[in-house]
């Protein structure tokens, strides 16, 4: 077997760990640093924390943009390059979710490269080192594991489709998981991005591109999110669980940056473009289906996997033969769970999918970079039939 494997940044993970941010860019050459955030974060005092963190230390804030929509857009990354110039910065914050890191991902493309249109870029892999722009992400939600990947998903609003951008050169310099950082995320979407995390460690660990190393990082956020997901979706306020959901949505994110997805993340990422369905909500939904219809080719890692999302009590009593489907059910009572507690959709229906958009939904799908390595292949026919069991 050949496989690559890269986990470049480094990670700072608990309390505190905003106030190394300051010595971590001056340690990369950097002066002035431009922060980019939503407005909800800036409302809720989760940017002023960010701020408080770094006063009086030997980085300058540059500037700070927090104009950022729910996904990532080439007209917004060109917008704050512009701004990045015009401020003389040198370096970047991301502080948000997967939008806000991957719009951070795009302006660091941009900037590096010196261009001032992500477009001249596009295309999978063509991204070279070029001028090293220092770039810290903190996430505030854990799911998308952006901090830790070398993809950015951005929206190009023309074409009505998302964007994948891959390159090695994506990945942050430092990625920061800070206790206080999560606190605030509302039930809902504590429920939605975990179960995001849980999809890329389950699809990273069953993809044709899957490796000992992935598999290692999957299997172990697969443990974390098993064990603390419900508690952080109860109680919001528990640092541990916060904490160990941050660390789990990395590490299912450093997974699945080495090994790649499948079919979830193909189908889902159409429903995303063409339906507006989060991603987290889509992938959710999508999961138990697209697990079903992968089973007869992933059997054996399937029945693997219930020893990680059951614990050990359940994988020794259930027989051999029964443990793949009993990983897809329990996934499958998880995504229930999740609906009891918060009202995550559980159907595509009820998320706003509309059948008369099947036809967009599948056609992008099939030709999305996530279906190449999926395990079984997938033909239109077959995503109209999973796009019916979901519905």
């Amino acid at each position: 077997m050949y496989y690559e494997f890269q986990n470049s940044a480094k990670i700072l993970s608990g309390d505190f760990a905003l106030e190394n941010i300051p010595h971590e860019l001056k340690s990369l050459g950097a002066k002035k640093v431009l922060i980019l955030t939503d407005k909800t974060l800036e409302k809720i005092g989760t940017l002023q924390t960010v701020i408080d963190s770094m006063s009086g230390k030997d980085v300058q804030i540059g500037g700070i943009f927090t104009d950022i929509p729910t996904d990532s857009s080439i007209d917004v990354i060109n917008e704050v390059t512009k701004k990045y110039n015009q401020l003389n910065c040198d370096s970047l914050i991301a502080l948000g979710g997967g939008s806000v890191i991957d719009t951070a991902k795009g302006v660091r493309m941009t900037l590096s490269q010196q261009k001032e249109d992500i477009m001249d870029l596009a295309g999978c892999e063509l991204i070279n080192y070029g001028k090293h722009i220092p770039f810290v992400a903190i996430p505030t939600t854990s799911g998308t594991g952006s901090e830790a990947t070398l993809v950015a998903v951005i929206l190009n609003k023309v074409k009505n489709i998302k964007m994948e951008f891959i390159s090695y050169f994506l990945l942050p310099d430092v990625a920061v998981l800070d206790t206080r950082m999560t606190l605030t995320l509302p039930p809902k979407t504590t429920a939605s991005t975990g179960m995001d995390a849980l999809c890329h460690a389950i699809e990273s660990y069953t993809c044709l591109q899957k490796n000992p190393m992935s598999d290692a990082y999957a299997t172990a956020a697969i443990e974390l999110i098993r064990d603390n997901l419900e508690e952080a979706v109860k109680n919001g306020s528990n640092k541990n669980a916060r904490l160990a959901m941050a660390n789990a949505s990395l590490m299912a994110g450093v997974a699945f940056s080495n090994s790649m997805v499948g079919i979830i993340h193909a189908i889902g990422h159409a429903v995303g473009g063409i339906s507006r369905v989060p991603h987290g909500d889509a992938m959710a939904i999508l999961m138990p289906h697209c697990m079903r219809y992968n089973k007869d080719k992933l059997e054996e890692q399937y029945a693997k996997l219930l020893l990680y999302i059951a614990g050990d009590e359940v994988y020794a009593k259930t027989p051999k033969e029964k443990r793949a489907d009993t990983t897809i059910e329990y996934v499958e009572k998880l995504l229930n769970k999740m609906h009891e507690l918060t009202g995550l959709n559980t159907k595509l229906s009820e998320a706003g999918v509309k059948e008369e958009d099947f036809d967009k939904i599948a056609t992008g799908a099939i030709n999305d970079g996530a279906m190449i390595v999926n395990p079984k292949k997938a033909d239109y026919e077959d995503v109209i039939q999973i796009l019916k069991g979901a519905f």
